[in-house]
């Protein structure tokens, strides 16, 4: 699954040093992580929604969710 993240942090008016901040991660690793292009060798981890989910103060579950429902990229079938 690949989710457009850029997206979803500009629709939350989060940025990647405040995710980075909030969650406890490291700003470089966050960095990466989330301007890498995904593919379904490097898909968004637990890390990345544990860090998006510490920064809303949302669970995981939440975050998954809403990237399933909203920012899901159905361009990778084509």
């Amino acid at each position: 699954m690949r989710f457009d993240i850029k997206a979803y942090l500009d629709d939350n008016s989060l940025t990647i040093y405040r995710v980075a901040k909030d969650s406890g991660y490291g700003y470089t690793t966050i960095h990466k992580s989330f301007n890498k292009t995904q593919s379904d060798v490097t898909s968004l981890n637990v890390r990345d929604l544990d860090a998006l989910a510490k920064a809303q103060h949302k669970a995981m579950w939440e975050v998954l969710r809403d990237l399933e429902r909203l920012y899901f990229d159905s361009d990778q079938h084509k």
